[in-house]
């Protein structure tokens, strides 16, 4: 065995005998502060023999230090303490400083304290008092009657606030509970009789009204008084409740959010109102931006604003945080962002402070989860409440974004069962009717019976165009560019079979659209009016405040039938498909625009698209 693995032991007589040869005072205190041992040198020092030293504490042997001292020394590796006051039985204590270190001891620690005296020039004081008065704890001394014995400055700041009359002068000679008669019957006025009473320490933490504080307090007892120790833990207090409420607030994010049995309206209405209550604001509204139109598709709180109202985005401070794509953080718009008092958010609605985020659907702004009020706040928003809005409006993108991928599927699925209907029924027809030609042509050689293949095999062609027509207008738009109309209505027009027909364009803007599905659409419209409103038939195209028509002179629709014109299918030509307005539906809900069907000036059928982006 080396010698490494040996771990030197010593019985508790030569532990003793050790410690007495040590020419420093030696103590050990328990985890309360209460004397546990003292070698020879202490009672030199002190002038203290057992009788005094069973039971005295670490207040009364040197003043100025507490046990959270202590532990903290041993704790953080300083292991020395500068300066305290070592007590003498006769005379003035003994300037000293502390070299400390903790020991298990069962289920509590204890600290052994080795003190040496400091040399005069090391003093920072000789006077125990100055020592005292520099302590970070609060400190006073009581005697047995309840007198003030010795206060120290952070001491003497406190009391003097909790009493009604302080005196001008020195605090000590006043009896405690006279000067400060409301703590009487509290819990303070409890412990401290209880430590006088049964001569045990104690320890604990409270909140005094009148002063609107918690304190932490430590009251050692001894026969002729009680020192107490006490700081003020109002901030621990604060940071604590605000964590409680901060972990409350979660939870009731969770349990909205995770409520099946609410539908989205309700969840973001109640998110809406946990984030006013959080935030101490008066209002909050999620928003929805269609370009330069801002509404709100809920809204809680004070105000007459209701789901669905509009404003210009200009007006509003959402405007800055749609377009720079983070959080905007205004305590006091009019302080931290003067240049938005001239919106009419701030100069009309009154919103003077503002916290809000965007919100993001499938990568892209959908719109603001907004929090506002109408008095500047005093102080700024903290990290916690930006952090809470920002996992609001998360929340509520997300949830967006899955109900539109849900219903991009629901439509997928739709347009399937929709295939496999035509591909079923319409495509069979064709080949029974081409079946039933076929075998007439082989009995009778007739040309017309050919000529019916040929017409029948023509209109299944037609019929698989538009199907593939139909699968690529259901698809998404994915970039759109600045794309003439006037050049793309003339373009499309050139594509199509138009005999006699005339074109008259008034068209002269520029829009935000991919140009192939918007020449299919215009393809599409053309040849529906060539096909039902015959051969001569003048088309027109022309612009409206947010958007475009397309209009021709035949005899329109009947009114009872403009809802059905967009089904898949639905056709007045013997020769039609019945697809081409399910297509143009089809590209205009891909790029976000409206379609409707009206009666035109001469009482033709007019398709009219809104909701288009002028680039």
């Amino acid at each position: 065995m080396s010698d490494d693995s040996l771990s030197p032991t010593l019985d508790a007589a030569t532990a003793t005998a050790t410690l007495d040869a040590v020419s420093d005072p030696v103590f050990v205190f328990d985890a309360a502060g209460v004397v546990q041992y003292w070698n020879a040198a202490a009672s030199d020092a002190t002038g203290y023999g057992d009788e005094e030293f069973a039971g005295a504490t670490l207040s009364e042997l040197l003043e100025g230090v507490s046990v959270d001292r202590l532990r903290d020394a041993a704790d953080d590796g300083t292991d020395t303490l500068p300066e305290a006051v070592l007590a003498a039985a006769r005379g003035e204590g003994v300037a000293v400083e502390l070299r400390v270190s903790s020991v298990a001891a069962g289920e509590a620690d204890r600290f052994v304290v080795v003190t040496r005296e400091l040399p005069a020039e090391k003093h920072v004081t000789d006077d125990r008092q100055g020592i005292l008065d520099r302590m970070t704890d609060a400190f006073f001394a009581l005697d047995e009657e309840w007198r003030l014995t010795y206060v120290n400055d952070q001491a003497s700041e406190v009391l003097t606030a909790a009493m009604a009359d302080p005196p001008d002068g020195s605090l000590e000679g006043l009896t405690l509970w006279e000067a400060i008669p409301d703590a009487v019957d509290t819990v303070f006025y409890e412990q401290y009789h209880e430590a006088l009473a049964s001569q045990e320490p104690v320890s604990f933490e409270a909140y005094y009204d009148p002063l609107d504080a918690w304190l932490a307090v430590r009251a050692y007892p001894s026969p002729t008084g009680l020192s107490v120790y006490f700081r003020d833990v109002t901030e621990r207090h604060e940071q604590e409740d605000a964590l409680r409420e901060r972990e409350e607030t979660l939870r009731e994010v969770h349990d909205i959010t995770s409520d099946t049995e609410r539908s989205f309206e309700e969840q973001v209405n109640a998110l809406l109102d946990l984030g006013i209550e959080a935030l101490g604001a008066s209002s909050g509204a999620l928003s929805r931006i269609d370009g330069e139109v801002y509404e709100f598709q809920a809204v809680r709180g004070t105000g007459d604003t209701e789901p669905g109202d509009t404003a210009p985005l200009s007006a509003t401070n959402c405007e800055r945080t749609a377009a720079e794509e983070q959080t905007l953080v205004m305590a006091d718009i009019a302080r931290d962002a003067p240049e938005l008092t001239e919106k009419a958010g701030y100069a009309e609605w009154g919103i003077s402070c503002y916290l809000g985020a965007p919100v993001f659907v499938d990568g892209d702004v959908h719109g603001t989860f907004c929090f506002y009020g109408e008095e500047p706040r005093e102080t700024a928003f903290s990290e916690w409440e930006v952090t809470l809005v920002d996992l609001l409006s998360q929340w509520v993108g997300y949830e967006l974004t899955r109900r539109h991928t849900r219903k991009r599927l629901e439509d997928q699925n739709e347009k399937l069962d929709q295939f496999a209907s035509i591909v079923s029924h319409d495509l069979r027809n064709p080949l029974n009717v081409l079946d039933g030609y076929l075998e007439l042509a082989e009995e009778t050689g007739d040309a017309e019976h050919f000529q019916q293949c040929r017409d029948t095999i023509d209109r299944m062609e037609a019929l698989v165009d538009d199907l593939l027509s139909m699968a690529r207008a259901g698809e998404g738009v994915e970039e759109v560019a600045p794309t003439g109309l006037d050049d793309a209505v003339r373009n499309a027009w050139e594509t199509v079979e138009t005999a006699n027909a005339s074109l008259v364009v008034d068209a002269d803007v520029t829009i935000r659209a991919d140009a192939d599905r918007l020449r299919q659409l215009l393809v599409n419209l053309f040849r529906n009016s060539v096909e039902h409103a015959g051969p001569d038939v003048t088309v027109t195209v022309g612009t409206l405040d947010d958007g475009f028509y397309v209009e021709d002179d035949g005899p329109g629709i009947p009114a009872g039938e403009h809802e059905d014109v967009f089904d898949a299918g639905y056709s007045t030509a013997a020769s039609g498909t019945g697809f081409g307005l399910s297509i143009v539906t089809d590209v205009a809900e891909a790029h976000g625009w409206t379609v409707s069907l009206a009666n035109g000036e001469s009482g033709g059928a007019r398709f009219e698209f809104t909701g288009v982006e002028e680039a």
